[in-house]
Protein backbone atom coordinates (compact mmCIF):
# COMPACT_ATOMS: atom_id res chain seq x y z
CA UNK A 1 0.00 0.00 0.00
CA UNK A 2 1.29 3.36 -0.95
CA UNK A 3 0.13 6.64 0.58
CA UNK A 4 -0.66 9.00 -2.29
CA UNK A 5 -1.83 12.05 -0.36
CA UNK A 6 -0.12 13.46 2.68
CA UNK A 7 -2.29 13.15 5.77
CA UNK A 8 -1.28 14.00 9.32
CA UNK A 9 -2.84 12.18 12.26
CA UNK A 10 -3.63 14.53 15.15
CA UNK A 11 -5.49 14.13 18.39
CA UNK A 12 -7.75 17.13 18.89
CA UNK A 13 -10.17 17.38 21.82
CA UNK A 14 -9.89 13.62 22.38
CA UNK A 15 -10.66 12.76 18.75
CA UNK A 16 -8.26 11.17 16.24
CA UNK A 17 -8.32 13.30 13.11
CA UNK A 18 -6.57 12.90 9.77
CA UNK A 19 -5.69 16.36 8.49
CA UNK A 20 -4.69 16.87 4.85
CA UNK A 21 -1.09 18.01 4.50
CA UNK A 22 0.00 20.98 2.42
CA UNK A 23 -0.02 19.09 -0.87
CA UNK A 24 -3.41 17.46 -0.28
CA UNK A 25 -5.37 20.30 1.32
CA UNK A 26 -6.70 21.63 -1.98
CA UNK A 27 -7.80 18.19 -3.19
CA UNK A 28 -9.38 16.96 0.04
CA UNK A 29 -12.00 19.27 1.42
CA UNK A 30 -12.18 18.66 5.16
CA UNK A 31 -10.89 16.60 8.03
CA UNK A 32 -11.40 12.91 8.65
CA UNK A 33 -12.36 11.77 12.14
CA UNK A 34 -11.14 8.22 12.72
CA UNK A 35 -11.66 5.68 15.46
CA UNK A 36 -8.90 4.38 17.69
CA UNK A 37 -8.67 1.40 15.34
CA UNK A 38 -8.42 3.67 12.31
CA UNK A 39 -5.63 5.64 13.99
CA UNK A 40 -3.80 2.37 14.74
CA UNK A 41 -4.12 1.26 11.12
CA UNK A 42 -2.94 4.65 9.84
CA UNK A 43 0.12 4.64 12.13
CA UNK A 44 1.09 1.19 10.85
CA UNK A 45 0.45 1.66 7.12
CA UNK A 46 4.03 2.58 6.33
CA UNK A 47 5.42 -0.15 8.60
CA UNK A 48 3.87 -3.09 6.74
CA UNK A 49 3.83 -4.37 3.20
CA UNK A 50 0.44 -6.10 3.16
CA UNK A 51 -3.01 -6.15 4.68
CA UNK A 52 -2.14 -9.50 6.25
CA UNK A 53 0.71 -7.85 8.17
CA UNK A 54 -1.74 -5.19 9.37
CA UNK A 55 -4.08 -7.95 10.54
CA UNK A 56 -1.24 -9.57 12.51
CA UNK A 57 -0.31 -6.23 14.11
CA UNK A 58 -3.93 -5.61 15.06
CA UNK A 59 -4.27 -9.09 16.56
CA UNK A 60 -1.14 -8.42 18.63
CA UNK A 61 -2.54 -5.07 19.83
CA UNK A 62 -6.23 -5.85 20.43
CA UNK A 63 -8.17 -8.79 21.81
CA UNK A 64 -10.29 -9.42 18.73
CA UNK A 65 -10.82 -12.26 16.31
CA UNK A 66 -9.05 -12.50 12.98
CA UNK A 67 -12.28 -12.06 11.00
CA UNK A 68 -13.08 -8.84 12.86
CA UNK A 69 -9.57 -7.50 12.28
CA UNK A 70 -9.73 -8.36 8.57
CA UNK A 71 -13.16 -6.72 8.20
CA UNK A 72 -12.17 -3.54 10.07
CA UNK A 73 -8.95 -3.15 8.11
CA UNK A 74 -10.62 -3.81 4.76
CA UNK A 75 -13.35 -1.23 5.48
CA UNK A 76 -10.86 1.44 6.57
CA UNK A 77 -8.51 0.86 3.64
CA UNK A 78 -11.41 0.91 1.18
CA UNK A 79 -12.46 4.32 2.50
CA UNK A 80 -8.89 5.59 2.10
CA UNK A 81 -8.86 4.24 -1.46
CA UNK A 82 -12.24 5.86 -2.20
CA UNK A 83 -10.77 9.24 -1.25
CA UNK A 84 -7.60 8.56 -3.27
CA UNK A 85 -5.41 8.69 -0.17
CA UNK A 86 -3.79 5.30 -0.77
CA UNK A 87 -3.30 2.92 -3.73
Amino acid sequence: MKIKKEMILREIAGENILVPGANAVLELNGLFVVTETGAFIWKNLTLVESEEELVEKMLDEYEIGKETAEKDIAEFLNKLRDFGIID
